[in-house]
């Protein structure tokens, strides 16, 4: 299975990056640097499929990717 896609963000009115997974609603976390804000994400995420596997709700597919890539080195 692929993995889920995650956005990463610098929020000004936060002062702090975000991340979220688009295919998963409402999963996101935030940290003062983007890989923080990763790492924090990752948990949630498997908290989030944790908590639907339980309640049996559907996991979705993941489906979405961002329409501009742009690769950091």
């Amino acid at each position: 299975m692929k993995d889920y896609w995650i956005n990463v963000f610098y929020s000004e009115e936060d002062g702090c990056y975000i991340a979220d997974i688009p295919d998963l609603e409402y999963c996101s976390a935030h940290g003062e640097t983007a890989e923080e804000a990763v790492k924090e994400v990752n948990i949630a995420k498997q908290l989030w499929l944790e908590c639907a596997r339980e309640d049996g709700k559907p996991i979705p597919e993941p489906r979405y990717r961002a329409a501009i890539y742009i690769g950091v080195s």
